[in-house]
This record gives C-alpha cells, structure tokens and sequence, in this order.
C-alpha cells in the first residue's frame, strides 16, 4: 500500500502512474487500484484487519508479539529480513509479517505455544538470537513502541554497558526509592518470565452451551491482546466501549472483562470457574452492543463471553427474579395482550406502573412500552389475502419478531404495506420468538430450544428466491450471529445456510435498490432531512449504510448519519434501576446532544426498538423506523 498526499488530483494520478509503471518493469505486483476520499478508509480498515486476523489463530498456537517492533535502515530491511526467516527456519518457526515497511519497521510475529515450556524456552531464544541479529544492523528492538519487561533486558546488549550505566544512574536519581515501574527499563527480569501463562499449567475442557468452533471459551477470552482501543471516547466514533466512554474506568473496558474471565478461567480453584463475584462485576457494565465483535482488533465478543458466563454464574447461584422476567418478555406480553387497554393503563399510571417498577427491579423515571391494540400475527391474519392481491414480482417471508409483534405493531403493518405497495408478496411463516431476551440475560439453554426450533422450521422454506427478512435488527441478526454458535451439531449446516438468506429490511430493500427493482418515481419529490441513528448490532453485523441508502432513494431527501456508539439502552439495560444513569451517561455522548440540537422539521430515523425509546426518554423526540420514513414518502 502506498499513499499519496498531493495539492490536486491530477498530480496524485500522475505520481501513482509512475509508481505503477516502475512497480511493473520491476515485475512487482499485479494489480493497482487507486482509492480517493472515503475509499481510503476501507484499505486503512483493512490494514488493522490483520491483528485480529493473527490474534484469531485457533488452538494455543499464537503470533506472539516478542520480536515485533525491530527496527532497521530502510535499505537494509531486506538482508535483515532475509537474516530474521534464517533463524526461524533453524528452529522450525515461521512468522507473521505485518504493518509499515516503509519505515523499516515489519512487525514479525513467530508462531509460539507460550503455554508449554519448550514455549516458553522458544520465547526466550528468539528474543536472544534476534536482538543479536539486530545489534548487527545497527537498528533498535523497539523502533515503535516501548522496551518494558519485554526488551528491557536486552537494553545492555543495544546500548552498551556504559550507556548502560548512565540509564541507571538517572533512574536513581529522580527515583531513588525505585517506585516508578520499577525493573520496566533498568534491572529488568528476564523476559521469558511474569507472562500470562504458567508453562505446563493444565486447564479443565469447558462445556459450553456457545460453540466456539475451533477455540474453547478461554482462548476466545485470549484473544484479547491488550491494545486498549476499547479505551477510547465518542469523540474517536464506533461503538465500543459504551460503558468507558461513559466512566472511564479501566474496569469497564472490554480488554478489562475479557482479562477478568482469563484470569479466573486459568487459576480458579472452584469446580464451576465461572462462579467468581468478581467476574460478574466487571462484567455487569456491558451493554452487549456486539462492538467490540467488529471494532476490536482481535474480535473479542465479549456480549457472548458475558452471556456464556452468566448462563454458568447461574448454574451455581440461581437466576436473579428480574432476569427471568425480561426474559419471559414474549410470554408476559402475549397475557398483556388479552386486554391491552388494561395492561396500557397500569404500566402508564404514575402509581401502578412505579409499583411495578418497583417490583420489577425497573427505574422509577423509565417509560414502559406499552401494547398495540392487537398483535401484528392476528392483523397479519385477518388482512393477508388483500396485501398480497395482485401481480407480485417476488415472495419474500417476514420474521414477525417479539417486539413488533406486540409492542411495535404498527410499524410492522407498515412494513407489510411497504413491501407490499413496492410489488412484493409477503408471507409470515410460523416461528418462535427470536430468544434475544433469554441471550441478553445470559438464559442460553432457553434459548437454544429456540434457535434449534427457528432453524428447523424455516430453514425448508428460505431460499435466495424467497429471503427471511425482519424489521427488529437484534431479532433477525440472531440467525447471523447467535443461532449459528447456538445451534445443535447436526442444526448447524442448516443454520449456516439459513444465516445466509436473512436481512434486516434494509439490507433487502438496498440490495433492490442496487438492482434498479425499485421505481423513484413512486416517492415524492418533497425534500426532507433526516438524521440516522444506527442500532448497534447493526452496525456491528450489517451496517449503517443500507439504511442510509434505503432513506436518502427519493429525490430530495438527504440523510445525516450520527457518529453516535450505543444509545445507552441496550434491550432491557437502561430499564434497570441500577444501570438507569450510566444509560443516560451514554445517550449523552453522542446522540441526546445531536437529537436536541437538530431542527424541528428534521426526522429522527432509528431502527431499533430500545433505540427509539431511548431517544423519547432522553429529549422528548419521536423517532421513526426507516419503514415509516420511506412509506410516509410514498405517493398514491
């Protein structure tokens, strides 16, 4: 990858053309694609893609990050390089090449099992033989980063011991009581010693009710590399880590849960080693936004390390009240519907519904949702044979998730009417709920019947002819993610292959877009400004663009997509007493600034249910599905 910084376009173009042509009489490389503007983020995306990718090695064989930052004459890399692949090949190794060569700087990473001696002993040689090897060329063990433990013993070796000398005389100078990190640059330990791992340090197999496919609970956990990105603010953009963003402790960054788990998970002395209170604090503030399952650079899920861990805390200590509750959703709300108005009375009266919340564990100031006057199955049933009259161009079959179903009803009707007015013929197959509040209070086995009876009913009938298609992004984007880790052995390839045929209802309608299936001229030419905010499993499995895409078809409508992370609601989280300020911590950052501060005629545009509920709580303001955007925007 090279990059140009020109005052024009044309001197970029000129300047790339010639490196191309010197790059092809030198017979290097074969293809050259010049990217411009918010192109270049996707090869920059792509570059940091590759320390999740090393980190990501099944087994407990890793990249281990023990040479990784030497740096030599740019002229010189190659023989250096060339030297480096020799003393790996003595030892049987082979390394990883990665980052910016044109500094002189590769990061080589060698493939090592630190969790064996012989590892551990490897470790150590490498780091012996190619500190020497560096010495040769005049370069440094730490051209990018810092010595520390790592290389702080072998600082004698670089500088000589009379430099040496001198490092240690100002160490004690200014820290003559040595509390500073101590043995960091000076009397460093040897390196090899003070890892993570205790060499040969046996772990039991953990059952597990996630399948982690070709890791174990803990090296998912291990995955987790340190690097701190979690540790950003809004103001960085994405999502992760909502929670930090918010308090800034360390305690509450991802790095921190996943950290927390590998600890106990390696040492404990307990049977069940899940069942640590210290765990389950740290783990309390996450939000399962799934940000951190793009954003991290080593993938770390935690939302699916927090709900396997709290599966097994419970096995040891019960399932709290209200967990069992929220988890009941579908169950409690199908009772709610039976009289709506009563049960829409109760949980909207000041003194019934704070006695409820009280009971609930719910916060006092927190709106409930209340129920549609029917359920959008029996309006389904009751209106199917007139949405789907006449000629339709395609079949595509609707998940009727739990919260449009009784909650959100309106706009599914919606868009059932949109589907149906832009030519589509619409079918609701028979389902269970999607489990996303069993998994978002760690209830897998629950919902692993579900997952199990999702896929075998309706993996017959979903093809890429007929798409499943759902307007709840954290409901339908279960098949994608959840379901697939769920599912039993012989579910699994029916449920990758279903996985593969789901789309949230903008994926579908954008993909349509994209095909020139949709007519422009069926919305209005009125123009209108629309402000997104994007769900964070969404963006974390999709992406925002499609429904960036899906609003801004009609003529005239332009659509602002906020750099905003979570909303701070997070399904059932910002409903609890506890967490209530920390949520509206969060709504704060980022999108209760941007809603208050956009013009009165300006749309406020949301996917996700707890999204749009969230906006309403925080700033009074009515936010719409993109269904009802572009339905609104339909002419007669």
């Amino acid at each position: 990858m090279v990059e140009f910084a020109r005052e024009t376009r044309e001197e970029v173009e000129r300047d790339a053309a010639a490196c191309e042509k010197a790059l092809r009489a030198a017979g290097l490389g074969y293809h050259f694609p010049l990217l411009f503007g918010n192109d270049t983020k996707k090869i920059w995306t792509l570059r940091k893609a590759g320390l999740g990718l090393l980190s990501n090695l099944p087994g407990d064989d890793k990249a281990v990050p023990v040479i990784e930052d030497t740096a030599v004459d740019v002229n010189d890399l190659p023989a250096y390089i060339r030297d480096f692949n020799e003393i790996l090949k003595k030892y049987g190794l082979f390394s990883v090449h990665y980052a910016h060569a044109a500094s002189g700087e590769l990061h080589l990473r060698p493939i090592i099992n630190l969790k064996t001696k012989e590892g551990n002993a490897l470790f150590r040689s490498i780091a012996e033989e190619i500190a020497t090897l560096v010495k040769k060329y005049d370069g440094s063990l730490s051209g990018e980063h810092g010595d520390g433990r790592l290389r702080g013993e072998f600082i004698p070796q670089m500088v000589g011991a009379k430099n040496y000398a001198l490092l240690k005389e100002v160490k004690k100078a200014w820290d003559p009581n040595n509390i500073f990190n101590p043995g960091k640059i000076v009397d460093t330990p040897p390196m090899n010693t003070m890892l993570r791992y205790t060499p040969g340090q046996k772990t039991p197999a953990f059952k597990t009710v996630f399948r982690f496919h070709d890791q174990d609970v803990l090296q998912h956990a291990e995955q987790c590399n340190g690097s701190g990105d979690c540790r950003k603010t809004a103001l960085s953009g994405g999502t992760m880590c909502p929670s930090y963003m918010a308090t800034r402790n360390e305690k509450d960054t991802t790095r921190a849960r996943a950290n927390i788990l590998r600890e106990f998970l390696t040492n404990s002395d307990k049977l069940n080693r899940f069942d640590h209170k210290e765990i389950y604090e740290v783990m309390e503030l996450c939000l399962s936004c799934k940000g951190c399952k793009s954003e991290c650079p080593s993938n770390v899920d935690v939302a699916k390390l927090k709900a396997e861990f709290l599966q097994h805390y419970y096995d040891a200590n019960g399932v709290p009240f209200r967990s069992r509750l929220i988890a009941g959703f579908s169950k409690i709300s199908a009772l709610g519907t039976i009289w709506p108005g009563a049960y829409n009375f109760f949980v909207t009266n000041s003194f019934t519904s704070g006695l409820i919340k009280k009971f609930a564990g719910f916060a006092p100031n927190r709106s409930m949702p209340t129920m549609y006057k029917t359920t959008l199955k029996k309006w389904w049933n009751n209106n199917k044979t007139v949405i789907n009259s006449g000629a339709k161009k395609k079949k595509v079959f609707l998940f009727c998730d739990e919260f449009t179903n009784f909650n959100d009803t309106s706009i599914g009707i919606t868009a059932i009417s949109l589907l149906s007015k832009l030519g589509y013929e619409v079918e609701m197959p028979e389902h269970l709920e999607s489990g996303r509040a069993c998994l978002s209070k760690g209830l897998l086995r629950q919902a692993k019947k579900i997952a199990n009876k999702n896929v075998a009913s309706l993996y017959p009938l979903i093809n890429a002819d007929s798409p499943l298609i759902g307007i709840e992004p954290s409901a339908i984007l279960t098949f994608r993610d959840e379901y697939i880790d769920l599912a039993d052995d012989d579910m699994l390839d029916k449920a990758k292959s279903l996985s593969k045929h789901v789309f949230t209802i903008e994926e579908f309608l954008a993909s349509e877009i994209a095909k020139g299936n949709l007519d422009k001229n069926l919305f209005t030419k009125e123009k209108k400004k629309i402000l997104l905010h994007g769900h964070c499993q969404q963006k974390s499995l999709s992406s925002t663009s499609y429904t960036s895409t899906l609003l801004s078809f009609p003529d005239n409508y332009s659509v602002e997509t906020l750099p905003s992370g979570c909303c701070g609601m997070a399904g059932s989280f910002g409903y609890e007493k506890e967490h209530f300020e920390l949520s509206q911590q969060v709504g704060e950052l980022v999108l209760f600034p941007a809603v208050r501060n956009a013009a009165a005629d300006t749309i406020i545009a949301a996917p996700g249910t707890s999204c749009r509920h969230q906006v309403k709580d925080g700033t009074g303001r009515k936010a719409k599905h993109p269904v009802e955007v572009l339905f609104e925007a339909m002419v007669n």
